[in-house]
C-alpha cells in the first residue's frame, strides 16, 4: 500500500477510536445537558469512578455529590462529556467514596447550571438542547437491598457475531456497574451459551465492581450454535452451589441474553430452573423478523423459558445499539424482591392442608369463624400454579375432601372455595380424619414441604396418636389448633415436635384471628430450618 493509503488507514483508525470513546456518554446525555437529582441520593448505592473527571459508567448524581456541586437535598447539575482516559483516581469526598479505574472509554465532569431548567422530563433526553431547555431527573444507582445471587447467561453463538458480541459485553458491563456488587449486595457470575455452555466466573470470583467490569471486558467470543437450553440446564444444575458462593436465603436470579432465537429446546431446562427456585429472566435482543419466523422451531420459547409467563420475566430490546436506556429498568426488575416468584420461600413453596372439624358441637356460626381464620392463614401465602397450594378436608365421623391441593391455582379462587365449604354436623373422629387426609389430600402434592393444620373444638372418639405419627413419617408437619373443650393431651398427641411450638389453643372462636400470625410464623420457621 502507498504512504497515502497507510496514512488514511491510520487516520480512520484514530477517528474510530475517538468515536468509540465518546459513544457511551453520548448515548446517555447530550453535552451540557442538565440533570435533576432527587434528594437523599446518598441512601442509594451510587457507583462513582474517578475524582473531578469521572468514568462514564459512574452515577451522575453520585459523582455530583462527590464533586461538591450537589448536596443531600438534591438539585440540578450540568454534565459535560469528555473523552476516555487512563487512571481514574479514587478518593473520599462529601460523604461519597469514589473508586479507581485503570481505563474507560468515555468521561464526564460536572458544573452547577447557570439557568434554572424550564421543563422536567422523567427520561434521558437525546434531543439537542435548543429552544426550551430540557432536563433529566435521575439517580443512576441501585438500592443497597438488592441482595441477589445473579447468573448472567450471555449469547456467544455464531448468530450474534463478533461485533454484536462486543456490544453485548458493553451492555452487560453497564448492567453490572449499576447492580453494584459487594459483600452485602448482589453477587454476579457469568456463563457463555454456545455449542456447549462455559462458566467464565462464579459468584465469588469478583466481588468488587471494577474487578467484575474488567472480567467482562476480557471475555472471548466462542461462536457455535445458540444452545440456550443447554446453558440454562448447565446453570441450574451446577452454578448455584455453596462451592460457587451461593448464599443461603438469597434469591437466585438467572438473566439470559439472546440474540434471535435458540437452536435447542428450553422447556425442560426452564422447568428444572423453576423447581430449583431460580428466577429466569429472558432478555431477547433483535427478535426474529417476520420473514425469519419460519426458521424458529418453537414460537413460544420465551414463554416456556421464564420463571413465570406474566410479562415481568421477559424483556425485549429492539437492537444492540439501543441497550443503554434499558440498563436501569432491567436492573430494577432484577432487584424486585417481591416479584421474584420462583425463589423458594416459606410463602411460595409450601403445601398446606386444612383439616376442619365439622361436628355438631361447633355450630354453623362458629364454623364460619373457623373458615375466616383459615382464610387469614391462606392469605399470607403466595398461592399459584408454581407457588404454594392449599387443600381442605372436613370431618365428623365421616370425611369429605372439600378441594385438593391442585384444584385452585390462584389465591382468590382458593380462598373463595374455602369460604364456600358447607357445614356438615356430626360426631368427632379426628384420628380417622388424619389418616384420610394423609392418604387422599397429600397423596399427590407439589414440590414444596407439606403442612397440616388440624382445627377441632372437642375430644376425638378415636385414637389420634397413631395416624398423626404415620403422617409425620411421610414428611407432613402437623400443627394442632384447639378451641373451647378440645383437650390439650389430644392436641399435643397430634402435633409435630417440638410439641409446644406446634400446639395452639383458643378459649373462644372469636379469638382465633389472633393465632394467624403465630401459625404463619411457625410454618416459616419450620420451612427455614429444613431448607
Amino acid at each position: 500500500a502507498s504512504l497515502w493509503d497507510r496514512m488514511l488507514l491510520i487516520l480512520t483508525l484514530m477517528f474510530l477510536r475517538w468515536k468509540k470513546a465518546v459513544l457511551e456518554i453520548s448515548l446517555m446525555y447530550e453535552d451540557g445537558v442538565v440533570v435533576l437529582c432527587p434528594p437523599d441520593c446518598s441512601q442509594w448505592r451510587a457507583s462513582v469512578f474517578g475524582t473531578g473527571t469521572y468514568a462514564a459508567i459512574s452515577s451522575v448524581c453520585g459523582a455530583a455529590m462527590h464533586r461538591g456541586v450537589l448536596g443531600p437535598s438534591g438539585g440540578s447539575v450540568r454534565v459535560h462529556k469528555q473523552q476516555g482516559r487512563h487512571n481514574y483516581m479514587s478518593s473520599y469526598a462529601h460523604g461519597i467514596q469514589s473508586q479507581s479505574l485503570s481505563r474507560w472509554t468515555a468521561s464526564f465532569n460536572l458544573t452547577k447550571p447557570v439557568n434554572v431548567p424550564l421543563e422536567l422530563t422523567s427520561d434521558t433526553s437525546t434531543t439537542p438542547l435548543t429552544g426550551t431547555m430540557k432536563s433529566v431527573y435521575v439517580c443512576v444507582c441501585v438500592r443497597a437491598d438488592c441482595q441477589m445471587d445473579i447468573a448472567l447467561v450471555i449469547d456467544s453463538s455464531n448468530n450474534i457475531g463478533q461485533r454484536r458480541f462486543n456490544l453485548q459485553k458493553n451492555f452487560v458491563a453497564k448492567l453490572a456497574a449499576m447492580l453494584r456488587v459487594g459483600p452485602t449486595g448482589p453477587h454476579v457470575g457469568l456463563i457463555q451459551a454456545s455449542d456447549s455452555p462455559r462458566t467464565e466466573f462464579v459468584l465469588t470470583n469478583y466481588t468488587q465492581p471494577k474487578e467484575l467490569l474488567f472480567a467482562i471486558k476480557e471475555l472471548a467470543y466462542l461462536g457455535g450454535d445458540t444452545n440456550t437450553g443447554k446453558a440454562i440446564m448447565h446453570t441450574a444444575e451446577t452454578f448455584f452451589t455453596q462451592d460457587n458462593g451461593a448464599r443461603r436465603g438469597h434469591p437466585r436470579v438467572m438473566m439470559v441474553l439472546m440474540d434471535g432465537w435458540p437452536s435447542d429446546d428450553l422447556e425442560q431446562a426452564a422447568m428444572l430452573a423453576r423447581e430449583s427456585g431460580i428466577n429466569v429472566f429472558l432478555v431477547s435482543v433483535a427478535k426474529p423478523a417476520p420473514e425469519e419466523l419460519a426458521m424458529v422451531q418453537d414460537k413460544d420459547f420465551m414463554k416456556k423459558a421464564v420463571c413465570k409467563d406474566n410479562g415481568f420475566f421477559t424483556y425485549l430490546i429492539p437492537s444492540w445499539f439501543s441497550t443503554t436506556k434499558h440498563v436501569k429498568p432491567l436492573t430494577q426488575r432484577l432487584c424486585s424482591l417481591d416479584s421474584l416468584l420462583c425463589s423458594k420461600t416459606c410463602y411460595n413453596s409450601v403445601n398446606i392442608g386444612f383439616l376442619i372439624d365439622g361436628s355438631s358441637s361447633v355450630g354453623e356460626g362458629n364454623f364460619r369463624l373457623v373458615l375466616d381464620f383459615l382464610a387469614g392463614i391462606a392469605r399470607s401465602f403466595d398461592i399459584s400454579d408454581m407457588g404454594s397450594r392449599i387443600g381442605a378436608v372436613q370431618f365428623t365421623y365421616d370425611q369429605k375432601l372439600e378441594f385438593s391441593l391442585f384444584d385452585y391455582s390462584t389465591k382468590e379462587d382458593a380462598i373463595n372455595a374455602l369460604r364456600r365449604i358447607p357445614y356438615m354436623s356430626g360426631g368427632t373422629a379426628t384420628g380417622e380424619a388424619i389418616r384420610y387426609t394423609t392418604q387422599n389430600l397429600f397423596r399427590r402434592s407439589g414440590p414444596g414441604r407439606n403442612f397440616l393444620i388440624v382445627v377441632t373444638d372437642g375430644q376425638s372418639y378415636d385414637d389420634v396418636r397413631g395416624p398423626a405419627l404415620a403422617a409425620q413419617k411421610q414428611g407432613i408437619t402437623i400443627f394442632s389448633v384447639g378451641i373451647a373443650w378440645a383437650p390439650l393431651d389430644d392436641l399435643k398427641a397430634m402435633s409435630s415436635q417440638p410439641k409446644d411450638s406446634h400446639t395452639f389453643f383458643s378459649r373462644e372462636f372469636t379469638s382465633l384471628v389472633e393465632l394467624i400470625p403465630l401459625l404463619v410464623r411457625g410454618i416459616c420457621r419450620d420451612f427455614t430450618e429444613n431448607n
